[in-house]
């Protein structure tokens, strides 16, 4: 395994951690902000370098940095506003159409509003779940623990025993590393339930954990094999090389923005 890619993952787990742990929800709020902010920057930059599309950027800049604010709404309020803020984001792409005659296009305003939707949007649920959902202060760690199981002992596996390749979009995948980043996602977060139990005497049910964290590892492998699709569309290996042996913030996050607004709706049925 690539050594940079260890260490940084060692550097950043208690980063994450301590935020989690001991930031309050403002604090955390304006961490996913800042994390949104770099991701959006390094989306938009992926397709103006390319010359795929020419984003309006400060559109999609300000939708990040307002998951700063969610939590100064009243917590039944969240949800409508996003609601109402996705409407006048369209609108106000419509209007750089029309204010430049066409020399903002269509494709321009889409990659634009892609962005925002991919990256604030699918973001914004992970301070969401942290602080609206029972116990969402120990629900947040299976989105988490759930991506790094995958991405661990896929690659792991896939290394080791993987010889049936499926997709061209990300060669070195194979169905061998998937199904062991599947059973990995739901062994790590086994013993996470069984630490919630037996130290915090939480009872999450095993059986149905394991069931959501299946669930949650699949669309986690689409999410990475997503942001897959967007480099080869753009011609780019990673989205930026912020962080060594991982690319960039987005390279980071693919699969956490894709599983955390599935996590919210699923721990919220049960």
């Amino acid at each position: 395994m690539n050594v940079k890619r260890v260490i940084s993952g060692l550097v950043l787990f208690p980063i994450v951690a301590i935020l989690l742990i001991f930031g309050n929800q403002y604090v955390v709020d304006a961490a996913i902000a800042v994390i949104a902010l770099m991701s959006i920057h390094e989306f938009y930059k992926a397709f103006r370098t390319s010359k795929k599309a020419n984003p309006i950027s400060w559109i999609g800049y300000v939708a990040a940095i307002m998951i700063a604010f969610i939590h100064v709404l009243p917590i039944g309020w969240i949800l409508k506003t996003i609601g109402i803020l996705l409407p006048i984001a369209i609108l106000l792409l419509f209007l750089y159409v029309i204010a430049t005659n066409l020399k903002t296009t269509i494709k321009d305003i889409a990659v634009t509003f892609f962005g925002i939707f991919y990256i604030v949007i699918f973001l914004m649920y992970i301070p969401i779940i942290r602080e609206n959902l029972p116990n969402g202060n120990f629900i947040i760690w299976y989105v988490f623990f759930t991506a790094w199981g995958t991405d661990i002992f896929a690659f792991v596996v896939g290394k080791l025993w993987g010889k049936h390749h499926f997709t061209q979009i990300s060669p070195y995948k194979t169905i061998e590393g998937c199904i062991g980043g599947i059973l990995g996602a739901i062994l790590l977060t086994s013993l996470y339930t069984l630490a919630c139990r037996l130290v915090f005497n939480i009872d999450f049910h095993y059986l149905l954990m394991g069931f959501i964290c299946f669930i949650l590892s699949l669309i986690s492998q689409i999410g990475d094999l997503a942001a897959s699709s967007i480099k080869r569309y753009t011609g780019i290996k990673d989205f930026s090389n912020l962080i060594p042996g991982h690319g960039g913030m987005l390279d980071r996050i693919d699969s956490i923005i894709f599983i955390a607004p599935f996590a919210y709706f699923l721990f919220m049925i049960i």
